[in-house]
């Protein structure tokens, strides 16, 4: 049968697409790109935020629409929390709770009763990165989290942390490995925790990835800033592991970190950054921050601006605070209005802009290997005519994941890794320009 998967919100939501697709395809199906040609159409929703939620309903909603006569099946965390609908209202044919996340192929395969042509299964499988136009492959090490960070619904959802095998993961990374991926990104709820239930560590696993695998890069995902053993950064040395994490701070308040009932205090942040970059030349931290959580204060906001001047960071995600059913903070006194978040946001994205472009600023004149992910166009001044023309470009990203661009005449197609250097950066502060090294 034809499948066709969606995917909202986390790279872990994307990890579990890219296992459901493979699955799919070892069983004999095979993926489609529209909803119109698909006989069942998956979607992992996401519940993050109220407007998360909405946006999972509406897209719900869409491929109902258009694929009126096709299977919908919903799983995701906007499934666990009691969010995704009702399913008879919906169309869905079946819902799938986090819970029973790695037995959706089979109970979609069992339960809906659709017809499978033998010879299917005989049909060489793509691999669902290239099917889905990915350039990496997301691998998901765990689920679940052990904390209950007071603004936080998805870990509600996602229940109790569940590593994966070690060897499990190091058959999957060999694998896409060997169907041409040349970039892996461990994802999970709680990557630093690790193994906390199979007697492991993120140490060990990414040790044996390195020894056990040829993957020319492994990055993280997000990873909290608590719970890296001793010594953590010293991984780094071995070139394949990409000099670039992921760490959500979401406040430089203390007293806001608190109210949170975050495990790590702006002292502590600053000190695993420090670590980080002691150990690694140009090791890029980006970040999180939430805007406007409940009891934040003028001087509160001056301590966050303060600390992100201080510290500074390659990008930083800015989220405006928005309350959850079935949260602790929810609850609380003091919420901020939307007038003071949309301002300090906007503030926050200015300092997060000039960041980026300093720290983009910071690698011109420097050598880098960059893996090519896709072609967009820029409107670029005519040399022949006044204004403008559009000049298609390739981009990918450094080992640091700083965010280059090449001219399309001058470089491949997406796929691939070649050594450039940065030579300046483009007017929007968005890319640093380069040009490919033929030695």
């Amino acid at each position: 049968m034809n499948i066709h998967l969606k995917a909202l919100g986390c790279r872990l939501n994307e990890a579990e697409l890219e296992s459901w697709a493979l699955e799919f395809q070892h069983a004999g199906h095979q993926l489609v790109n529209n909803a119109q040609d698909a006989d069942v159409t998956v979607v992992n929703t996401c519940a993050v935020t109220k407007e998360a939620v909405r946006k999972s309903r509406k897209l719900i909603n869409r491929l109902r629409r258009e694929s009126p006569y096709g299977k919908l099946v919903v799983s995701g965390c906007a499934v666990s929390t009691g969010e995704a609908g009702n399913a008879t209202d919906l169309g869905i044919d079946l819902l799938i709770d986090n819970s029973q996340k790695s037995q959706l192929v089979k109970n979609v395969t069992d339960t809906l009763p659709i017809s499978i042509m033998p010879e299917g299964a005989t049909l060489p499988a793509e691999s669902a990165l290239f099917a889905r136009n990915r350039q990496r492959a997301f691998i998901k090490i765990q689920d679940g989290c052990r904390y209950r960070c007071s603004y936080c619904i998805v870990t509600i959802a996602r229940g109790d942390e569940q590593s994966r095998p070690v060897k499990d993961i190091i058959d999957e990374v060999n694998r896409l490995h060997q169907e041409g991926v040349e970039e892996v990104v461990l994802t999970g709820v709680h990557v630093g925790g690790y193994g906390s239930d199979i007697k492991s560590n993120l140490t060990e696993l990414v040790t044996e990835i390195l020894l056990s695998t040829a993957i020319p890069r492994v990055r993280f995902a997000s990873v909290e800033p608590w719970d890296l053993g001793d010594n953590f950064f010293t991984l780094f040395e071995n070139p394949r592991l990409m000099p670039h994490m992921h760490l959500p701070l979401q406040s430089g308040s203390d007293a806001i970190l608190r109210r949170m009932a975050r495990r790590c205090r702006t002292d502590d942040f600053a000190s695993l950054v420090n670590q980080a970059r002691d150990c690694v030349p140009n090791f890029n931290v980006t970040t999180d921050i939430i805007v406007g959580f409940p009891g934040e204060t003028d001087q509160h906001w001056n301590e966050t601006l303060e600390f992100v001047e201080a510290t500074g960071f390659g990008h930083i995600h800015v989220f405006s605070y928005s309350p959850r059913d079935g949260t602790k903070a929810a609850g609380m006194q003091d919420q901020v209005t939307d007038e003071v978040k949309k301002q300090r946001s906007a503030e926050l994205r200015l300092l997060a802009d000039r960041q980026r472009q300093e720290f983009i600023e910071s690698q011109i004149n420097t050598h880098a290997n960059v893996l090519w992910e896709g072609r967009n166009s820029a409107a670029t001044p005519s040399a022949t005519q006044p204004g403008f023309v559009k000049k298609p470009f390739v981009f990918g990203y450094t080992e640091n994941y700083t965010r280059v661009r090449v001219s399309a005449d001058f470089a491949p197609d997406a796929g691939g890794i070649a050594k450039c250097q940065l030579i300046g950066i483009e007017p929007q502060g968005k890319f640093a320009e380069a040009h490919i090294l033929l030695n």
